[in-house]
């Protein structure tokens, strides 16, 4: 460490009063145990934020010292985003949740996370549109995307993005919405945190007493089976009905399939609508009931584990069809470890009919995510790391002759150039300038990856009219 770096920390820590942990202090192990084990990155100092002022000083701090900024609010980025080699500012104590039932809206601080946005809005029978886990970071969530079990009702979680308040690069705050710093507004809804640290956010709430749901679990023998059933079944669902599907490589290397449907509508129909599902092969286990939106997202729960090295990859396909079910299944059985799985995430119904150039995200077309999980212990020994990469990247390639271009932006990262351009397709150019306005020495470097240039990659988006056209 430099002295000039040593300084500028030293001066930070005077200022924040034991707001600021440096590597061997266990508030710094805490904070930086993040979900996914990092590998690479030893922050020089995490700053533990409760206001804005707290991260104006952080951000002044790199600035003087020259060095990286990364933002931590749930910890949840399986790339470690939330970490960076200089200063990280940490969020998790910013965690306020304020509900509105007369305006049905909510404002969440910027470390708070589903759990906490559940445990106000459920009592008074509204809900938030968030992710599939109540692990997740809303901010990080909502600012990359935010495909959920509401999906197909109420859109995407940056969809129901009413405003933010932003600590920018230069150390203003500001507050962006649809009339006030438009184009802030405009990137920030699928642009990810690439322009500032978001403070505060103020979301549209719906009435949603509750929902009906539950994880249904298959014998993989019977897998091709329950996911065509799948596919039949979202072939004519209303917007109201979602099904997650999981297949996880499991112990013993006997996989298992996992069903998650969730109803959104009218709770007397919610029984009647998932009753297919568990019709579509043999069930081993689980159930499907009514229940509060709250407790919906935590049915993952009992298989999430913390602190595991983790690849991920991801591709969108246009459908689950016959051809991707053969390749699901083929990935799994030729998994690297017992933690491999490859998740699905249905996009469709409202979050469709938003128009391309309405927010920074750049599909707005029926299609599913794949989500491809290498996760392994730590402790199986050398060569795992590149037995899980070559895992993840093979069953990413399987996909390429029927994928869409690009992919979720919150799941790729900067070594993809050209998938990124296609991600963002016909926004890149805005998305861009949007950069270069309000973080224009890059300081939030550490944030999902952004078209280089602004230009969307010819070949990639020649495909996707392509395909475009072949699955209108």
């Amino acid at each position: 460490m430099t002295d000039l770096i040593a300084r500028a920390l030293n001066r930070l820590g005077q200022q924040l009063r034991g707001r600021l942990s440096l590597p061997g202090d266990q508030r710094y192990a805490v904070a930086t145990a993040i979900w996914a084990k990092p590998a690479g990155r030893a922050p020089r100092a995490v700053v533990h934020c409760r206001t804005a002022e707290d991260i104006q000083l952080a951000i002044r701090a790199a600035h003087e010292c020259d060095v990286a900024v990364s933002v931590l609010g749930g910890g949840h980025d399986w790339a470690g985003r939330a970490l960076c080699e200089g200063i990280v500012i940490d969020l998790s104590g910013m965690r306020n949740v304020t509900v509105s039932p007369v305006e049905r809206t909510v404002r969440v601080s910027g470390g708070a996370r589903a759990a906490e946005v559940a445990v106000k809005a459920d009592p008074v029978g509204l809900a938030a549109v968030t992710g599939s886990v109540v692990a997740v970071g809303m901010a990080g969530l909502t600012l990359g995307g935010g495909y959920g079990p509401l999906i197909g009702r109420f859109g995407l979680a940056l969809d129901n993005l009413l405003a933010a308040a932003v600590v920018l690069a230069d150390g203003r705050v500001i507050v962006a919405d649809a009339v006030h710093e438009p184009d802030l507004f405009w990137a920030l809804r699928g642009g990810g945190g690439n322009f500032g640290v978001v403070i505060e956010m103020r979301h549209r709430l719906h009435v949603l007493p509750s929902v009906h749901s539950g994880m249904l679990i298959f014998p993989f023998s019977d897998a091709k089976a329950v996911l065509a059933g799948c596919a039949d079944i979202a072939a004519s669902a209303p917007d109201e009905l979602t099904a997650q599907i999981g297949l996880v490589a499991g112990p013993a290397s006997v996989p298992v399939v996992m069903v998650v449907p969730t109803w959104c509508g009218p709770a007397g129909q919610g029984e009647a609508r998932l009753a297919p599902f568990a019709k579509l092969g043999t069930l081993l286990a689980g159930t499907v009931e009514a229940c509060r939106y709250g407790a919906a997202l935590t049915l993952f729960d009992p298989y999430l584990a913390r602190g595991r090295p983790t690849f991920m990859e991801t591709c969108w396909l246009p459908a689950l069809d016959g051809g991707s079910i053969d390749l699901l299944l083929a990935a799994i059985t030729s998994a690297a470890s017992p933690s491999c799985a490859v998740f699905t995430h249905e996009f469709r119904g409202a979050a469709s009919r938003v128009p391309t150039a309405q927010t920074a995200f750049g599909l707005r077309r029926d299609h599913v995510l794949i989500e491809i999980i290498a996760a392994w212990d730590e402790c199986a020994g050398p060569g795992e790391a590149q037995r899980h990469r070559r895992w993840a990247r093979a069953t990413r390639d399987a996909f390429a002759g029927i994928a869409l271009p690009g992919g979720y932006p919150n799941l790729l990262t900067a070594g993809e150039p050209d998938r990124v351009a296609d991600s963002f397709g016909e926004n890149a150019t805005r998305l861009a300038a949007a950069k270069r306005r309000y973080d224009p020495d890059n300081i939030f470097s550490s944030a999902i990856p952004l078209p280089v240039g602004g230009e969307s990659a010819g070949a990639g988006a020649a495909a996707a009219k392509e395909r475009e056209s072949q699955h209108a």
